[in-house]
C-alpha cells in the first residue's frame, strides 16, 4: 500500500512539475518518464519514507497543510525582513545562541517537518532533534531562555497546523 501511495504521489508531483500538457497535446514520452521515475522512488526508496503515508491520501490533512503553506510563507517573509534589517543596521543588534524548544507532536514526520519549518524561517536553525520532543535550535536574536517561552515564540506558531497535518 506505502507504495502504491508513494508512485502516485510521485507521479502527481511529476505531472505538476513537468506539465506535458501543451496545445491540446500530451507528450507521452513525458508520461512515461514520469511514471517510470515514480515507480522506481516508489519501488526503492519506500522504506525511508515517511511510514505516515495515510497523510497523503486524507482530504482533511491535505486541507490543513494548504491552509498551512501561506501561514509558512507568511513567517518566512517576516524573518527575512527581520534579518536583512539586523544586517543592515549599522550595529547589528544580534544575540545569538542556541535554546531548547518542546513539541507535543508525536510522529516522526511531524517533528521532521517542525524542525524544516524552524530551519526555513531566516535566523533560526534547528541544531538537533534531542529525545521526547526536544529540539536544540540556533536563534539569531535570543529573546528568551526559558523553554516554555522560547517554545512559545519559535514553534507554536508552526506546530498548531502540523498537529492537524500529522497526528
Amino acid at each position: 500500500m506505502r507504495r502504491l501511495v508513494y508512485f502516485g504521489l510521485g507521479f502527481v508531483v511529476w505531472i505538476v512539475y513537468t506539465w506535458p500538457f501543451v496545445d491540446g497535446k500530451i507528450d507521452i514520452q513525458v508520461l512515461v518518464a514520469g511514471l517510470i521515475a515514480s515507480a522506481v522512488v516508489a519501488v526503492l526508496f519506500h522504506e525511508i519514507l515517511p511510514k505516515e503515508h495515510y497523510i497523503f491520501v486524507s482530504p482533511v490533512r491535505i486541507f490543513w497543510f494548504l491552509v498551512y503553506l501561506p501561514v509558512l510563507f507568511y513567517y518566512i517573509v517576516v524573518a527575512n525582513l527581520d534579518v536583512v534589517y539586523r544586517a543592515l543596521h549599522p550595529r547589528m543588534p544580534i544575540h545569538p545562541g542556541i535554546v531548547k524548544i518542546k513539541t507535543n507532536l508525536s510522529s516522526d514526520s511531524g517533528v521532521t517537518a517542525l524542525a524544516n519549518s524552524i530551519t526555513l524561517t531566516p535566523g533560526t536553525l534547528t541544531v538537533d532533534v534531542g529525545e521526547e520532543g526536544v529540539l536544540y535550535v540556533h536563534w539569531i536574536n535570543v529573546k528568551a531562555t526559558d523553554i516554555e517561552e522560547t517554545t512559545k515564540r519559535i514553534g507554536k506558531r508552526f506546530e498548531w497546523f502540523l498537529e492537524k497535518v500529522f497526528e
